[in-house]
């Protein structure tokens, strides 16, 4: 046994123990996790107010990190704000003290707990809107996007075709080292992928162009998002596969390819919109499940051609041992991916009308199509090839590379829902949720209105004493009114609930900016009127 050798397997036991433990504490300290979307700001966007704002708020539908705040000003010079407090889903901004009168321009850009980071810009004004005032959608920075896409699907080659093809090689081959250079070349490109995508998820955090790519708080705003681990885990993944191969033959190098499988698939889970979304008990189990099932069966191509193309006796035994049991990784792998399509699409009309969805489908169409030459190759190809027919070789050797193209192809096409939020995220989106706080000198109710949008609404309300000591109304009215779009008010009794007060189904016909008025019987004597307004969108 070579000196190499003795330190690889002495190090086995230590890195299985570490690993592990990281992978233990790392799932008793994930975060459940969602797509943020921007629900409400203060002043809301587009509209006008007397005087100068003293805080500026954004309310998510998850908590975020802000990356950039910048606010332009009606002479079209910027600063960037830096003083700003988290309070919950909420962002207050601090904006300066010397506001003018006109128009301003805030453009945020923040990262959700799932690591994508978002942005957009919100318009108010301060006296008089400047006539040129509009709001701006973020830019696509498509450099960044290209470095995103090339480093995710050079990191799947590495955890898929890597790692996967180390376990093959000792689950399958029996050790063997006739695919050492393509699994090697795999693993490499893992690594590769690993770093790069760290870079461009720092560019994307931050909003900065590729020519930012080596500075150094770039790739720090990448590792602090939920990326980060997954990409710690996955150089930790790709450094045991290159341990298990030292390893040679044996025991050691098994267990240490199972180690790098766990991780690998373990690394895919801490990130990504299937990984946030909810019930998170279900969600990320199902994704480490369909990761590991793919790595196995993907991982098994390189090493099963290599031995198929040198020829020899053990290229029967390691397709036999491979056919025995790809039938209930495939199992697996089906079941957990209808897990995870039932979650992020929610309905059938979104696999045609959104984005995710035709990504989606296109990714199914290249599964089916593999999965009809691994059919193929299982009862047709198999039993002649273990035979050492040649013909039945031949056909097996060129069914094999084209499960390899079409799983590249799967790779890349996957790699584009870094940037195709799921339907249920875009659903979330359509329900948002206006927010506004009513006071009085003697209560304070902080009312919600779901959708904030034209037709069916429902109305809820806290309401406690000014001091925000409890405060047990009588009875609760909700009056609504358009007088600009000549609509009297509206009223509604709320019923109470255990968490307050809700008018379910009132319908608001028309968008624009309606009055609210909520009238509060404390007691047979005593009534408090809080009134403030809405912005209704079409």
């Amino acid at each position: 046994m070579t000196p190499f050798r003795r330190k690889a397997i002495s190090l086995a036991g230590t890195l299985q123990r570490f690993v592990s433990a990281i992978l233990l504490w790392s799932v008793m300290t994930a975060a459940a996790s969602a797509h943020a979307s921007l629900n409400t700001t203060e002043p809301r966007d587009g509209s006008v107010v007397s005087t100068a704002p003293r805080v500026i708020a954004l309310t998510f539908s998850e908590p975020v990190s802000p990356t950039s705040l910048k606010l332009t000003r009606p002479d079209r010079s910027s600063v960037t704000l830096k003083s700003f407090v988290l309070k919950d889903r909420t962002v207050e901004i601090t904006p300066p003290d010397d506001l003018s009168d006109g128009s301003y321009l805030l453009s945020w850009r923040v990262v959700s707990e799932d690591g994508h980071p978002i942005g957009g810009s919100v318009v108010f004004s301060i006296g008089q809107p400047n006539a040129s005032a509009r709001g701006a959608a973020a830019d696509v920075d498509w450099p960044v996007r290209a470095g995103l896409w090339i480093g995710k699907v050079a990191l799947y080659v590495g955890l898929f075709l890597g790692v996967g093809g180390v376990f093959a090689i000792h689950w399958f081959a029996d050790g063997s080292g006739k695919a050492l250079r393509p699994v090697l070349a795999a693993l490499g490109a893992g690594f590769a992928g690993a770093l790069l995508s760290a870079g461009f998820q720092g560019l994307d955090t931050v909003g900065e162009p590729v020519s930012r790519l080596f500075v150094p708080t770039v790739w720090k705003a990448g590792m602090v998002t939920s990326f980060g681990p997954t990409v710690i885990f996955a150089i930790t993944a790709l450094a045991l596969a290159g341990l298990a191969l030292a390893s040679g033959r044996g025991r050691d190098g098994r267990w240490i390819s199972i180690s790098a499988l766990i991780t690998a698939a373990f690394a895919l889970c801490l990130s990504g919109h299937a990984s946030a979304a909810d019930p998170q008990w279900l969600m990320r189990p199902a994704v480490f499940l369909h990761v590991a099932a793919i790595a196995v069966w993907a991982g098994a191509l390189l090493p099963i051609l290599a031995e198929f193309r040198k020829g020899g006796e053990a290229a029967g035994s390691a397709l036999h041992r491979f056919s025995r049991f790809i039938p209930w990784a495939v199992l697996v792998l089906a079941v957990a991916g209808c897990v995870l399509a039932v979650v992020q699409v929610r309905t059938p009309a979104g696999l045609v009308t959104t984005a995710y969805g035709i990504v989606f489908l296109v990714k199914l169409g290249l599964l089916v199509l593999l999965f009809v030459l691994a059919a193929v190759n299982r009862w047709k190809l198999t039993s002649g090839s273990r035979k050492g027919e040649p013909a039945a070789i031949r056909q097996l050797v060129r069914s094999i590379a084209a499960e390899t193209v079409i799983l590249l192809l799967v790779f890349a096409v996957a790699a584009t829902w870094r940037f195709t939020p799921p339907p249920r995220t875009l659903i979330a989106d359509v329900q948002r949720t206006a927010v506004v706080r009513l006071q009085t000198s003697k209560a304070v109710a902080d009312v919600k209105i779901t959708p904030d949008r034209v037709g069916e609404v429902a109305i809820s309300a806290v309401i406690a004493k000014s001091d925000r000591s409890p405060l047990d109304p009588q009875e609760v009215t909700v009056v609504l009114s358009n007088p600009g779009a000549e609509i009297e008010p509206i009223r509604r009794k709320a019923e109470r609930d255990k968490d307050g007060w809700t008018v379910p189904d009132i319908v608001l016909p028309i968008p624009g900016r309606w009055r609210l008025r909520l009238d509060v019987i404390i007691s047979d004597f005593e009534i408090t009127r809080m009134e403030g307004e809405i912005e209704v969108a079409p």
